[in-house]
């Protein structure tokens, strides 16, 4: 093996891990949310001017105004550490692939992609800090930490597929494009996940009492200005959250109407597609992941949101997001083959 074939081997593994480490960070982030322990240190990056959680005078000493809460301070920096490390991960791979950048079918782009969006990410948890948990930067901090995770399974995919089409005479795959249908289910699924994310931000996630009806009744009392209202104050503290009832409601309604939509737009995209044996593996998983998440959110609401479920919620969107991703993926890969010749060129033909 040469070194670059070992190279592109450890970028594939690296990748992969990438996936694994940002669905950890991502459940930290919400586990932290959940407890409370988003402002459990009130500056950034470290915790009352320490890179570690201080004693309580060094705490009361830095800022008088805010008493320090040891757990939540811990959780809140825990969640930094693990952070921190994925973004250190997104550098050894810039860093590993840069010279490979010119190699033909090397997805240098989603290397570069992964950089600034993990830059951003690092961006969002500041703000989420500093404006004090203000909702439009909550639910982007959530959005942006699951196009982390896309990107890395993005990159993995693609290292995967360049290290096989090495062995296989430099042959890959030339992808088609998403299908109307495919694209109104991808934005569907983007749609419902800044819902959820919205709906957690502003603490609505029981403003619905009761499943199927919300509050007793199929369509209860709603202040859908004010719930969707996106230019709120900055200043206040969001802990807890800042909306009326109705408000509330109205984001939790919508967030299950968004559930509704999508899950017809999943079945009827199963329905169009099952006859295509290469795509009934990965629609089986994408159905499932949708069930699942939707019998957790029924749960969610049935029970008052403990912690587990919570989470499980949490983690059940992180799959829904991997089983889109890989459907799209294989249905990019029913198109036609390229291969590359060694100074460039390529040649192409239809693939079955």
């Amino acid at each position: 093996m040469s070194k670059v074939d070992a190279r592109l081997r450890l970028l594939k593994h690296l990748s992969l891990i990438g996936v694994l480490f940002t669905v950890l960070v991502i459940l930290a982030g919400a586990w932290t949310r959940l407890v409370d322990a988003g402002l459990g240190c009130p500056d950034w990056p470290g915790c009352y001017g320490r890179l570690v959680v201080p004693d309580t005078d060094t705490a009361l000493a830095h800022s008088p105004e805010v008493p320090l809460a040891a757990f939540q301070a811990w959780v809140e920096m825990s969640h930094r550490y693990v952070a921190s490390a994925l973004g250190v991960l997104v550098l050894v791979l810039i860093f590993l692939g840069a010279s490979l950048r010119r190699r033909p079918g090397y997805p240098w782009k989603v290397s570069l992609a992964l950089l600034v969006v993990i830059l951003m990410q690092g961006a969002f948890g500041a703000f989420t800090v500093t404006l004090k948990l203000w909702p439009q930067v909550v639910t982007l901090h959530l959005l942006n930490g699951l196009a982390v995770m896309l990107l890395f399974l993005w990159l993995h995919l693609r290292l995967r597929q360049h290290v096989q089409g090495q062995g296989q005479n430099g042959r890959v795959v030339k992808s088609r494009p998403l299908s109307p249908l495919w694209a109104m289910a991808v934005i569907l699924l983007v749609l419902q996940l800044a819902l959820g994310g919205w709906t957690t931000s502003n603490y609505a996630g029981i403003a619905c009492q009761g499943f199927p009806t919300c509050n007793t009744q199929w369509w209860p009392d709603m202040d859908w200005s004010e719930g969707f209202h996106l230019t709120q104050t900055v200043g206040p503290n969001y802990l807890h959250g800042q909306l009326h009832a109705e408000a509330r409601t109205a984001i939790h309604f919508g967030h299950r109407l968004g559930a509704l939509a999508l899950g017809m737009v999943l079945m009827l995209l199963a329905w169009r597609h099952w006859r295509e044996q290469r795509l009934r593996s990965v629609l089986l998983l994408l159905l499932g992941a949708y069930a699942g998440q939707a019998a957790l959110g029924i749960a969610n609401v049935l029970l008052w949101i403990p912690l587990v479920l919570a989470l499980l919620h949490t983690a059940g969107a992180v799959l829904l997001v991997v089983a889109m991703a890989l459907g799209v993926w294989q249905w990019r890969q029913l198109g036609t083959l390229s291969t590359f010749d060694g100074k460039g060129s390529k040649k192409e033909w239809a693939h079955a």
